[in-house]
This record gives structure tokens, sequence and C-alpha cells, in this order.
């Protein structure tokens, strides 16, 4: 599937925070202050108008667990566990290995927190692998919801917003922690950024451990096997050239990572339901929310992009 083909946009959906050049809506979102980078990969607001009756029904596919507050709006997650509908919430998201099917009405505002791998672990918190395609609320986990719902002032800016919930991570790692990060987990989720065709056996052999050990960590810290991060990783990378939030310099990389057409259309359509063409014909403003802030994420990490600056898609 050709990029030359633009990605379709509902022009009623608009946000605050800026669109691409395509219009579709981006979130505001920023890299950790430096003392969170061990536990936190990127903190993120997203601010949509919508008309108060309009549902839109769309998914996500996030590599790591996120918490995700939501402050206004009526939403639907279609989880491992079943439907489960939410309105001002404070939840906390496991890791998709596949598109899990979202939809919210009227017009939503949800700011956020994506942990880095290991964090759940080192916080003591539930196992990722169990947490996998589903969510839990903040009352389940023994976390104080209605502080966190209580600390965006309407009035402040994004960036305020994420200050605030910087000293509520500090404040959670403070309580929480038992330990600290895998650092081993940091490696191979920068490795898969990087490049993820590499083979399990070539990264083990890369970060210096053994293979049945990369595994264990892998699947305690990321909720399911090497193999699979890296192919989630490979099929979000082309869901974002596609969606033009991808540097377009990397497109033709990005398209050799996959044997043919029909390998592409096989592990596409695998990860998210459809087709690359439908997945492109389709408005897909949630996805494209999500997958812009991980872009941009990994730009940063793998340093086609400094941190702050203009992205390739704006």
């Amino acid at each position: 599937m050709s990029r030359n083909s633009r990605p379709a946009v509902d022009r009623s959906i608009v946000s605050p925070n800026g669109a691409t050049r395509d219009g579709q809506p981006i979130s505001y979102s920023r890299a950790p202050a430096p003392d969170l980078e061990r536990w936190v990969g990127r903190f993120y607001v997203t601010i949509v108008d919508m008309p108060p009756e309009r549902r839109l029904s769309c998914g996500l596919l996030s590599d790591f667990a996120c918490v995700r507050i939501q402050l206004r709006g009526k939403w639907e997650a279609e989880t491992a566990d079943g439907v489960q509908t939410s309105e001002r919430a404070a939840l906390l998201f496991g890791p998709h290995s596949r598109r899990m099917p979202i939809a919210v009405t009227g017009s939503f505002t949800s700011a956020g927190v994506f942990l880095k791998p290991g964090a759940c672990h080192a916080l003591n918190g539930p196992d990722v692998h169990g947490l996998t395609d589903r969510l839990t609320t903040f009352a389940n986990l023994g976390m104080p919801e209605e502080r966190w719902l209580g600390m965006f002032d309407p009035e402040a800016t994004p960036e305020e917003w994420t200050l605030a919930m910087e000293e509520a991570m500090r404040k959670l790692i403070a309580d929480r922690a038992v330990r600290e990060p895998e650092p081993i987990s940091a490696r191979v989720e920068a490795a898969a950024f990087a490049d993820p065709t590499v083979t399990v056996a070539q990264l083990a052999q890369d970060l210096g451990v053994d293979q049945r050990r990369l595994e264990r960590i892998v699947r305690r810290d990321f909720g399911m096997t090497p193999k699979q991060v890296l192919r989630r990783a490979r099929a979000l990378d082309m869901a974002s050239h596609l969606r033009g939030v991808a540097d377009q310099d990397e497109a033709e990389a990005l398209a050799l990572r996959f044997y043919d057409q029909s390998h592409l259309i096989r592990e596409f359509s695998a990860m998210f339901g459809m087709s690359p063409r439908q997945f492109v014909e389709q408005p897909q403003p949630l996805m494209t929310l999500g997958l812009e802030t991980r872009q941009t994420r990994r730009l940063e990490i793998i340093q086609r992009l400094a941190p702050g600056g203009i992205k390739p898609w704006e």
C-alpha cells in the first residue's frame, strides 16, 4: 500500500492541540523529566471536540501499559474480558496484542502516562501478561482515583497537566516501588524501535543475555514473547506510515521489513483486523492519535527527532 494514498480524515473532529498536514488531530505529548525516564515512556494530553451525541468508533493498539485519566466522554472498550464502559475515570490499560475496539460518545479529554516496560513489576503492580488486552480501575489497584481525577485544573495548559502527572508519578514511585525497572527491558524497547526485524537470538546476543532469560524478562515486562513484541513493533511502524504520522524518509525501509505485499497484508490484518487499504480508506482518529504519540517517542529514541522538535508530519 503506497503512502501516495492519503488517509481518510473525519473533518468534524477537531483538537486545540493541532493537526497533521492531512488534518488529523494530534495530542500534546512529551518525554518525562530525567528523574522519571526509567519509569515513564511518555506523557500525553488529548482534547477533542465533537457534537454531544456523536459516537466515534475506532480502536487502539499500544505497546505498553498506560495510565489513562478520562475526564470527558462516554467510553466503551472491547477487552479480553468483554465490553467495559466508563465516563470520568482513572484506569490502567495493559499493552495490546492486537487492535482493541474503542468507542467514545461526545467531546472527550484524556490524559495519561505510558509506563516503561518493567515499571509495573517494579511498582509491585499487576502482572502485565495478565493485563494484556485488558484494563482495570484505580479502585481495583488500591490507588487514589479521586486524587488523580482532581489534579487537572480546567483552566491549566496541557503542559501544566503534564507537570501535575509528573508529581503524581513521583509520589507513586515513592509509595509503591519495591525495585528498579529492569534495564534489559528498556534496551529491548529501544531495539524494537530501531529495528524490529532483528531475530530473538541476535537480540539476545546484542544485549549480552541468555536467550531463555531474555524471553522470561520480556514475557513478564511486555506481556508477550520477544518475537511477538518485534512483530507488533513492525506493524505499528507501518500503521504510522499509512496514517501519515511517520518520517516519510523511512518509507522504503519500513516496507522492506515485509517479504512482499501478501506478507504485509497478512501481518497487518492479524494486528489491526483490516487490510492496509482499509486502514487508509477509513478514518482512524483514535488510532492515529495513539500512533502519533508513539511515533514521536520512537523518533526521539532513535535520534531522528530532537525532543520538542518539529515532527515530519506537522
